[in-house]
């Protein structure tokens, strides 16, 4: 009997250490990251269509104002990526329920798109390998291959080749939203002008970043978080300055601007410290949201078949 339709749950993303490389001749920079999944999820819904209407996005959640429901969407590009390359039916709907922040530095749309290419495999019973899902979404984009398998995972080039890490313990973040979000494109230019003049090593992943995770020492942990991109977002948007020194006087075991920014990222000891830190974020009239999360969670997996 054929499914009519599958749910995907995806979840976001924080990037423990970001290393970004000097800007390349072909417009990119090399980095590595050590990216950590977190219990914040979007779930994604893939249907079969009636014949003739195509694609259908549509988004709603707590986070989907501004999400595009047309092909600028990475989820609808994803979407057209699976049905060209394995010659699939085109009218095909997508309902994408957003809890991720969107431009926060997550992954928000990256794991839509991730969500989409799980999604097509299940539904039309591809039988793609987890490597054969990650490769097709790196051309998509460069956080999609972690989105699809989650975990804890150390990403390299540009973050799309993934070598899984070994961990040990669950670690709880308190995750400090920002009323806008924050253009990729316009962190990383604002990372070049800052460097202007400085030789920029090679990037690569910290051995004590590492030796914390095997370890599940969370204070560790919290020491080595690194975000080369933090500068540039902090001064794109300096009030993000504030929001981490308000998390560090309050007691978290570490801050970081995550990924692109500009959510802001705090690991804290346990649930208790969780709870007092979205408290006193939640008062300080810094931040538009908080949101508690823990990790490492599961990549993009099926949840429900319709």
């Amino acid at each position: 009997m054929r499914r009519n339709g599958v749910v995907v749950r995806v979840p976001g993303k924080v990037n423990l250490q970001l290393s970004v490389g000097p800007l390349q001749a072909d417009g990119y920079h090399e980095v590595t990251t050590v990216f950590q999944a977190i219990s914040i999820y979007d779930d994604v819904t893939v249907k079969f269509a009636e014949p003739g209407s195509g694609i259908l996005l549509q988004v709603s959640g707590s986070t989907a104002q501004g999400v595009p429901t047309d092909s600028t969407n990475l989820a609808y590009r994803a979407a057209q990526l699976m049905i060209d390359r394995h010659d699939l039916d085109s009218d095909i709907s997508i309902f994408i329920k957003k809890e991720i922040p969107v431009a926060g530095g997550m992954a928000g749309g990256s794991a839509d798109a991730a969500a989409v290419i799980v999604a097509f495999d299940a539904l039309y019973e591809l039988g793609l390998s987890r490597d054969g899902m990650e490769r097709i979404g790196a051309e998509l984009g460069s956080d999609v291959p972690f989105s699809i398998t989650g975990g804890i995972a150390i990403g390299r080039g540009r973050g799309d080749h993934l070598t899984p890490v070994l961990a040990r313990g669950s670690y709880n973040w308190v995750m400090a939203m920002a009323p806008q979000g924050l253009s990729t494109q316009a962190v990383y230019g604002e990372c070049d002008r800052l460097r202007t003049g400085l030789d920029i090593a090679r990037p690569q992943v910290g051995d004590a970043i590492l030796q914390a995770l095997r370890a599940g020492d969370a204070a560790m942990v919290g020491k080595c978080l690194s975000n080369d991109l933090q500068p540039a977002a902090c001064s794109l948007r300096p009030a993000l300055r504030l929001v981490l020194d308000v998390g560090i006087d309050y007691g978290a075991l570490g801050a970081i601007v995550s990924g692109s920014g500009p959510t802001v990222a705090f690991l804290v000891a346990d649930e208790e410290r969780a709870l007092d830190l979205t408290v006193a974020l939640s008062a300080s009239g810094v931040v538009a949201g908080v949101i508690r999360a823990t990790g490492p969670t599961h990549g993009a997996r099926v949840i429900e078949t319709l």
